[in-house]
């Protein structure tokens, strides 16, 4: 069957939004249970984080690199971090892509077909006060093969203040950002972002 197919989606409809939906449910109990695991590392009261996410905003990109015979030339997806608390990628097919940036030298990510890549976004930058810092991450596309990818971003629920977390407020270590409202952040950075993708 033809995924890209839009007649096979009409005829299957009712099969993709159980599987979709059935994914994101899923999805969205490893992503609570990464950020309680987070929370506990960092000796944050697991309530605090838990409020933030529960019941909060959840997408999900699904993305098509078909081959290029010159993929020098061209970029899947332009270097950005994800302006999510947590965002997890499905490589659907197991073809390299995805790139991250360490000590300004980008790296592949290693493909494994039972295991998810989670990228920490610039929400959890800011609620951890920069101990966990965001990944920059980039697509590049292949000579040969088609890419898919299905990432589901997790973000705090809309008309939540963001901001460094009480716990981790440090005398000795200023807040990296000041409390910011989650509907004017994401505004922010739909604007920014979409200027990047330009």
């Amino acid at each position: 069957m033809n995924l890209r197919s839009c007649t096979q989606l009409a005829k299957n409809g009712d099969f993709f939004r159980n599987t979709l939906e059935t994914f994101m449910s899923e999805l969205q109990r490893i992503a609570q249970t990464l950020l309680g695991l987070m929370a506990k590392l960092l000796k944050v009261k697991m309530e605090e984080m838990e409020e933030l996410f529960e019941d909060g905003l959840q997408t999900v990109r699904m993305t098509h690199y078909p081959p290029c015979p010159n993929p020098e030339l061209v970029v899947g997806i332009k270097p950005h971090s994800d302006g999510s608390g947590i965002t997890i990628v499905h490589q659907a097919n197991e073809v390299q892509g995805l790139q991250i940036r360490k000590d300004e030298v980008w790296l592949p990510v290693s493909l494994d077909h039972d295991a998810f890549v989670v990228n920490l976004g610039d929400i959890l930058e800011i609620l951890t006060n920069g101990i966990y810092r965001s990944v920059e991450h980039r697509v590049t596309v292949n000579s040969e093969k088609e890419r898919i990818s299905i990432a589901m971003f997790f973000m705090p629920r809309p008309g939540t203040e963001i901001g460094p977390l009480t716990s981790l407020r440090d005398p000795q270590k200023p807040p990296s950002s000041g409390n910011t409202g989650m509907d004017k952040f994401v505004n922010k950075y739909l604007a920014h972002y979409s200027v990047l993708m330009e």
